[in-house]
């Protein structure tokens, strides 16, 4: 059987994964898809395995540290119906090292590299556009809603370099947010943190980096489409000094 099914969660992928890879069979001409549990569904259900998938993981790491690297890249991306192409992607890995994200000639390659490359696009904008705005009991908060699920290396970056402030981020999209206390993080939803006002202090911040913003702009510069390459206009939202355009 060619057919493979497993739970939906990232955890499970990689466990499918491993089990297609350690069952001997030739991954590319096998097929794994998340299981819809529908009457007429067909495919192997693979159960989830933590330490399967860990293993999976560690043997990886040895053989093609790049694609290590790609591989988690692609899980914040939470891209859809790529199941096969990253086991086949997997597959090529094992074979033939860090050389296989070089051959983007190959359409399960091309797919799995294109789509992590996104995310890691995305995560490193996003060091760069988060905005941090003070609350009533001297908190930090920063709101965004990203394409890919990159809140834990983020958080993960502005753990060092905020080590002694309190803060949140917020994934608004997916609902989620995690909390740095200056020693550890704690992740969680919405539902478990309440959002205070922001401080007066924050309000006169606000309107200063404002003014500050359209003081340094040279309109004879302007150049909209540079800036929205830059910092893309689904960003804005959140970002202090495009409050109002």
């Amino acid at each position: 059987m060619n057919q493979f099914l497993y739970d939906g969660t990232p955890e499970g992928l990689v466990s499918a994964i491993a089990s297609i890879l350690d069952g001997g069979g030739d991954p590319m001409q096998a097929h794994l898809a998340v299981r819809q549990d529908t009457l007429f569904e067909e495919g192997l259900f693979l159960r989830t395995d933590s330490a399967m998938a860990e293993a999976l993981f560690e043997r990886l790491r040895q053989r093609s540290p790049d694609a290590v690297y790609t591989l988690w890249y692609f899980m914040m991306a939470e891209a859809d119906d790529l199941e096969t192409s990253l086991l086949r992607y997997i597959a090529l890995a094992f074979e033939h090292g860090d050389r296989v994200n070089g051959y983007l000639t190959h359409p399960d390659v091309k797919a799995i590299v294109a789509t992590a490359r996104k995310a890691g696009r995305e995560l490193h904008r996003m060091k760069g556009l988060l905005r941090f705005e003070q609350l009533r009991d001297g908190t930090w908060l920063a709101r965004m809603e990203p394409d890919h699920n990159i809140i834990q290396p983020l958080a993960q970056h502005f753990s060092k370099r905020l080590r002694g402030q309190t803060w949140f981020i917020c994934d608004l999209r997916r609902r989620s947010a995690v909390r740095w206390d200056g020693h550890a993080l704690s992740f969680g939803t919405l539902e478990q943190f309440s959002r205070p006002d922001v401080s007066e202090e924050e309000k006169a911040v606000r309107q200063m980096w404002q003014s500050f913003f359209k003081t340094i702009a040279i309109p004879e510069r302007k150049n909209p489409r540079l800036q929205k390459s830059n910092m893309p206009a689904k960003y804005w939202k959140y970002l202090t000094e495009k409050q109002g355009e």
